[in-house]
């Protein structure tokens, strides 16, 4: 078991694939396969970790099931796939691109209805006007049960759709729908509105884990390198690196201080001048303290990975997954 390696599963099409690999590139971790009839591939570099390429709502239903070690997915499929996601996933970071809202829309020729409280009068009414219940259309069949619930909204049946839901209520399928959107056109273009309190999720792309899998001591030793090169990357991209030249008067030293103090950036000396990581949107004000404490020669610079001691998400899994 210590040798077996990590299985990653990433989604084999569409929009949501085309971002994964572009995010994993970016932190150093560049997929290769998955092309054409292609099932499976690798990380360059990494040999302990095997991918395979699956269908989107697959990757929950193979992390619950502990098949894979780790997927990229969105937190709306997650969620809505597993039985309980909080039991058998845990999802270890969000990932800052497919990013979508879950929400309850109805036409917009329903002027008096902004908010779920109308939405549950109405479906009342329907039934007693129409003798059945007002449809709702979805593919998130768990998540708007478990959201009209938490509403008191009981008297509706879901409508399972398999196209595009926005149309549904212009087709005479359903009355109001539940489906993701990321600007609103598309349901706005269907004459339909978003209710005020019909926010379900704010979903977006996330690194999960599974609680399920056999984690060997080559799997764990993997998802740690993973991880350090995500978070070595995050970190370099919210941090500029400044260095400069000092003549080493008193007055320097005070600056780095308050510098650290004010901005949280980190400093380093040596002989003849320094260094200091500081936030992209300090970076005018840090220049201009550094230049008034007679520091020369002042430069910027990008960094590409910025490594710490401890990894905080590598070490809440695995004492997560070591409690079970």
């Amino acid at each position: 078991m210590t040798d077996e390696p990590l299985i990653l599963g990433l989604q084999s099409k569409g929009r949501l694939a085309e971002q994964t690999h572009d995010f994993l590139a970016a932190s150093g971790l560049a997929v290769k396969g998955g092309q054409g009839r292609e099932y499976t591939g690798h990380i360059a570099g990494l040999d302990a970790v095997e991918i395979i390429f699956l269908q989107s709502g697959e990757i929950p239903t193979q992390l619950e099931a502990g098949n894979i070690h780790l997927g990229i997915t969105g937190e709306d499929l997650l969620r809505e796939k597993t039985l309980d996601m909080d039991a058998s996933i845990a999802l270890l970071k969000p990932l800052g691109f497919g990013r979508a809202d879950l929400v309850v829309a109805a036409p917009r020729a329903w002027i008096d209805v902004r908010n779920m409280d109308d939405l549950n009068e109405v479906c009342t009414d329907f039934h007693r006007r129409h003798g059945r219940r007002l449809r709702v259309a979805t593919k998130y069949l768990s998540l708007t049960r478990a959201f009209f619930a938490s509403h008191g909204i009981s008297d509706y049946r879901i409508v399972e759709s398999l196209g595009a839901t926005e149309g549904a209520p212009n087709s005479g399928a359903a009355e109001a729908i539940v489906d993701i959107t990321s600007t609103g056109a598309t349901l706005s273009a269907n004459h339909l509105k978003i209710l005020d309190d019909g926010l379900i999720l704010r979903s977006q792309a996330c690194l999960a884990a599974s609680l399920a899998g056999r984690w060997s001591d080559t799997a764990r030793a993997a998802l740690r390198q993973i991880l350090d090169m995500m978070e070595g990357r995050s970190r370099a991209n919210e941090l500029k690196l400044v260095q400069f030249a000092s003549a080493g008067n008193k007055s320097l030293a005070r600056t780095l201080t308050a510098l650290e103090n004010e901005f949280g950036c980190t400093v380093q000396l040596d002989g003849a001048g320094g260094s200091v990581h500081c936030p992209t949107a300090s970076l005018y004000a840090v220049m201009t303290q550094l230049r008034d404490a007679g520091c020369r020669h002042v430069s910027v610079a990008q960094l590409e990975y910025i490594f710490e001691p401890q990894n905080l998400l590598y070490d809440d899994f695995i004492g997560r997954l070591n409690g079970r």
